[in-house]
């Protein structure tokens, strides 16, 4: 797979040890637990994570449905390597695979329920497309995205933090911040949703933290 841009799970390498303690303290645990439920997972279900970081929205859906398979995707080796850790200290089987929302190396409606969870504020514009018109690609009949996401209404000092975070972004990409959070309003993500062939998104639920308003949203193939 070709090195690309990308953001690592903390900004910069040197701040991933952060990443799992600052989730908690920040009770992301629960934002993920509302997210599973919401996804209807059934046994059998082929469950994908597209950003799955270090693995902890994978783990509480793996633990709370261990007859389904889960699947992660992200660009940052660091990250999966963390998550390989937990599910073998769980005893749990995952499939952990490096690459980028945008190209899903899977094939075709092989994929019953696709899960992100506070990364698609990340992605440039041109790329929430992108991974937008993949997840509906690989999405069996029947099956959804349950996306959470920040909503672009966030406080002043969020849109600092994120673009102190891009400064770390690998390989120097050029994408400013503030566009991905301006792209990022609910009835854009919905828009964008529905372009990509999606079909009947809505909002789910909405969560207040220190970071602002998030939003759940639903969509089906």
């Amino acid at each position: 797979m070709p090195d690309r841009d990308y953001l690592p799970a903390m900004g910069r390498d040197a701040l991933l040890p952060l990443y799992d303690p600052l989730s908690r303290l920040l009770g992301v645990r629960a934002a993920h637990r509302r997210l599973v439920d919401q996804a209807g997972i059934a046994p059998g279900h082929r469950v994908l994570e597209i950003g799955c970081g270090t693995g902890n929205l994978l783990l509480l859906a793996k633990r709370t449905h261990p007859q389904v398979t889960v699947v992660g995707l992200d660009p940052d080796e660091a990250a999966l390597a963390r998550a390989r850790r937990k599910f073998g200290r769980a005893g749990l089987d995952v499939q952990l695979d490096r690459g980028f929302a945008g190209e899903l190396p899977y094939p075709d409606a092989s994929v019953d329920r696709v899960l992100s969870a506070l990364m698609f504020h990340h992605l440039p514009p041109p790329e929430k497309r992108t991974a937008l018109r993949e997840v509906r690609r690989v999405l069996a009949p029947g099956g959804s995205l349950h996306l959470l996401d920040i909503d672009q209404a966030v406080p002043r000092h969020v849109r600092f933090l994120t673009q102190l975070g891009h400064v770390g972004r690998r390989h120097g990409g050029h994408h400013d911040p503030a566009d991905h959070l301006a792209d990022n309003s609910s009835p854009r993500i919905r828009a964008l949703m529905q372009e990509a062939g999606l079909t009947g998104p809505v909002e789910t639920g909405h969560r207040r933290s220190i970071f602002g308003q998030h939003v759940y949203y639903r969509a089906c193939a």
